[in-house]
């Protein structure tokens, strides 16, 4: 008998167990319970020298629509820019982007998205700072543009501070909103059923973490001069803005003034339910797209699809988004 017939009956018998392997194991799997699917969720880039990443904290969405949008007599127009863009109108995305930067010894979280929980599509920050080879304790310093849910809750994680060794800066009002005995939401479009647990999850919070707060007045630069804290009122009382500055690069972090791609930008006075006071959230959105416009700067928005990176370009009276493309590199 030919030596090569052998080896070609023993590779094809190898061939075929294998084969039957592999059917057994893919059909052990079709019958488990499928995992989560979640796409790669970590976006690398740089400001200046420093080093920066985008992290992915859930896949959400919001089922109200444009229920959520006001004012009501506009959401005729809100559908039609929908329509004209292909938007599915059912739900609104809700994206949450994690700005994270390595500058030296100094690692910045700017908010903390969901925190980790039972629901898999949520809380991914975490796995994603892993990922890059950051651990908790090696967080030096967090932003706190406001206390809103998907933007403290991951600042704690079972009753403690999630990441023990970071000052987390935040603005003076925002504090003192939730501290101060009767929290102000008579201007705000939420469900106001949701408001005491609201407060009270904040208020714990902040005990929590109380030790780690540094509040801070407009304009306080921080990190050597790296970042920038502006006061960008409305959405809350002391929700800010922050600008990460590296040799000629800038970065402006636009946090919530903005919620969709389309809609905060084809009419800035268009608001989302959960701002706190609608009119002054307008008048501080047309001021930042109005600087970022006429400056051509570049920003990264916390509700804007993933990862964030974009430009807010003038057109005619209104504004749009222009995504950055990405580059691996």
């Amino acid at each position: 008998m030919d030596p090569t017939d052998l080896s070609r009956r023993g590779f094809v018998g190898t061939a075929l167990a294998g084969i039957a392997a592999l059917t057994a194991k893919s059909s052990a799997q079709d019958a488990a319970p499928a995992k989560p699917f979640r796409d790669p969720f970590v976006y690398r880039f740089k400001i200046g020298e420093v080093e920066a990443f985008s992290i992915s904290d859930c896949d959400l969405g919001f089922r109200e629509g444009l229920d959520l949008m006001w004012p009501v007599e506009d959401r005729p127009k809100m559908k039609a820019e929908m329509e004209r863009h292909g938007e599915r109108l059912d739900t609104l995305p809700l994206y949450v982007n994690v700005l994270v930067i390595r500058s030296g010894k100094d690692v910045a979280l700017f908010d903390a998205g969901f925190g980790k929980g039972n629901n898999p599509k949520m809380g991914w920050l975490q796995d994603g700072l892993a990922a890059v080879g950051i651990s908790p304790d090696q967080v030096t310093a967090g932003f706190l543009s406001h206390a809103h849910s998907d933007h403290l809750n991951g600042f704690v994680q079972e009753g403690k501070p999630a990441f023990p060794n970071a000052k987390i800066y935040l603005l003076e009002a925002e504090l003192a909103f939730w501290r101060g005995e009767n929290p102000d939401f008579s201007k705000s479009k939420r469900n106001k059923e949701q408001l005491p647990g609201m407060i009270k999850q904040v208020r714990s919070h902040f005990d929590t973490l109380q030790a780690n707060l540094v509040p801070v007045k407009d304009g306080a630069e921080v990190l050597g001069g790296i970042v920038r804290i502006e006061a960008a009122p409305g959405h809350t009382d002391g929700h800010a803005c922050f600008r990460v500055r590296s040799g000629n690069d800038e970065l402006l972090h636009l946090m919530d003034l903005a919620h969709h791609h389309l809609l905060m930008f084809a009419d800035p006075n268009w608001t989302i339910a959960f701002d706190h006071d609608p009119v002054t959230a307008v008048v501080t959105r047309r001021k930042f797209w109005k600087d970022a416009g006429d400056k051509r700067t570049r920003c990264y928005a916390f509700h804007l699809p993933w990862p964030g990176l974009g430009h807010v370009l003038p057109d005619g009276d209104a504004y749009r988004w222009w995504a950055e493309r990405w580059a691996w590199s």
